[in-house]
C-alpha cells in the first residue's frame, strides 16, 4: 500500500452553485470617479495595469481601487461596519503611458487618511 492509499479521497467533479458566475465584478459604479478632486489629506498611489483583452481600463482601474482598500470579489460579515463613502479608494485618472507593446497604462488612485 502507498503512502498515499487511505489518505486522499477519489476526485469528484463538482458543479458550480446556481447563482456563481464567473468574470470581473463590475466596481466601475463605485470606485472610478473621473471627477472626484483630491484633497490634502489623501494617500495617493499610482499602479502601472495592463487590463485583460475585452477589459476597459477604467473598470481595470476600478477593480484595483477597490481591492486595494474596501472592496473584494466575496461578501465578508464587515461589509456594514465601515463607511465605504469615506474608506474606499477611488480611481479617479487613467493615462496610458508608451511601453514596448504600448498597453500599459498607469492609474491613480486615492484613500483618505483616517480623521479623528
Amino acid at each position: 500500500m502507498s503512502c498515499r492509499e487511505g489518505f486522499m479521497s477519489p476526485q469528484t467533479e463538482t458543479k458550480a452553485s446556481v447563482g456563481f458566475k464567473a468574470g470581473v465584478k463590475d466596481y466601475k459604479l463605485t470606485y472610478y470617479t473621473p471627477e472626484y478632486e483630491t484633497k490634502d489629506t489623501d494617500i495617493l498611489a499610482a499602479f502601472r495595469v495592463t487590463p485583460q483583452p475585452g477589459v476597459p481600463c477604467e473598470l481595470a482601474g476600478a477593480a484595483v481601487a477597490a481591492e486595494s482598500s474596501t472592496g473584494t470579489w466575496t461578501t465578508v460579515w464587515t461589509d456594514g461596519l465601515t463607511s465605504l463613502d469615506r474608506y474606499k479608494g477611488r480611481c479617479y485618472r487613467i493615462e496610458h503611458v508608451p511601453c514596448e507593446d504600448n498597453h500599459p497604462t498607469t492609474r491613480n488612485w486615492t484613500h483618505d487618511i483616517v480623521k479623528n
